[in-house]
């Protein structure tokens, strides 16, 4: 599936500006667009410094008419319109007294992505605030919408005469370089252990109330013993995700091991196993190690699967996919792959 990334860095020319946005373009720049867009491939747009409002909207419009997943990573300091006290994002000519004409109005961003369709889009938010913004904001949320999944910070006025870094971003590019998005909660958290800057702001984690965790009505389900239900609700997450993210993204991938998970709780061992070397065919097949943690959980996880089969015929037909998998990905189970030729061997002579 093919995703869409904007990239917006912008900020004030001058005196006026609060954080050098631009300088986290290069850094963004160098991660590959699918792993930008946690997609198989990306079309990628990217605006630095931008002087008109109506620009930015023409681009942020285009790109919440996408049908696929959408990412947006907002760079750039926030400022009061002076006659609605309203929020914009200040572009390359704004200044206090002009952000009602010449900053992009946060309500727009808002309304432009309010028809999207949930947990299709992500929004990275790094600002800065002025001091009037920074009080305003800690009484009234930025509002962003209700169906995108928001993470981020504001960070308070920076020290007189100094221009702030925006180092949540840049940690969140720095992450993403090397090849691997991890679930966008977890980058946010790893992100935000990496700002810099002592006082990280009014720190911005929201998701759409279509995308609350589901796992509290699996357990419930699987401890009823209504397995068959509990399957079918991640089924459904599962295929919400590979809609939204492609099916090799994490989002994707953890849903299909959490279904492993609940075939071995249904006692289909059968089922478990294909599942986990499913799983770990696709991380390989997207590029990670074969020494990966998940990779090795997956594979290990399957020859665990494998042993509990009782029907020789199904243990003889899976056996060959694991012992091929083994084979590449040894784990770090000394013998491991001769285990499972020799229980192959074994399962030869059993009818």
């Amino acid at each position: 599936m093919t995703g869409t990334v904007l990239l917006v860095a912008a900020s004030p020319v001058g005196k006026g500006r609060l954080v050098d946005a631009a300088t986290v373009l290069p850094v963004l720049a160098a991660v590959p667009p699918g792993v930008l867009a946690g997609a198989d491939t990306a079309n990628v747009v990217e605006l630095a410094d931008p002087v008109e409002p109506q620009a930015v909207l023409t681009r942020l419009r285009a790109a919440a008419g996408t049908v696929g997943p959408l990412t947006v990573f907002v760079t750039g300091q926030i400022l009061l319109d002076r006659r609605q006290r309203l929020p914009h994002l200040a572009l390359a000519r704004t200044t206090p007294a002009t952000a009602r004409y010449t900053g992009f109005p946060w309500h727009w961003l808002r309304e432009e992505l309010r028809l999207r369709a949930p947990g299709t889009t992500t929004l990275f938010l790094d600002l800065h605030a002025d001091a009037e913004s920074w009080e305003h904001l800690r009484g009234t949320p930025l509002d962003s919408g209700h169906n995108c999944a928001v993470y981020g910070r504001i960070a308070p006025p920076p020290q007189r005469r100094t221009v702030a870094d925006p180092s949540y971003m840049k940690a969140v590019a720095t992450i993403l370089r090397s090849g691997h998005r991890p679930p966008v909660e977890r980058l946010h958290q790893q992100a935000l252990g990496r700002t810099t800057g002592g006082h990280p702001g009014i720190v911005l984690t929201a998701r759409p109330p279509g995308a609350s965790d589901p796992h509290a009505a699996i357990s419930a389900a699987v401890q009823a013993g209504r397995h068959t239900d509990a399957d079918g609700l991640a089924a459904r997450w599962e295929q919400a995700a590979v809609r939204a993210h492609g099916a090799a993204s994490e989002e994707a991938l953890h849903w299909t091991e959490v279904r492993a998970d609940l075939a071995m709780f249904a006692g289909d061992a059968a089922r478990s196993c294909r599942t986990w070397l499913a799983v770990a065919s696709a991380r390989l097949a997207a590029g990670q190690a074969q020494d990966a943690p998940a990779v090795e959980a997956a594979v290990d996880r399957a020859h665990h699967q494998w042993g509990e089969i009782r029907d020789p015929l199904r243990a003889r037909e899976i056996g060959p996919v694991l012992a091929d998998l083994r084979g590449r990905v040894p784990g770090r189970r000394m013998g491991a792959l001769d285990h499972v030729q020799r229980q192959l061997r074994q399962l030869q002579t059993q009818s």
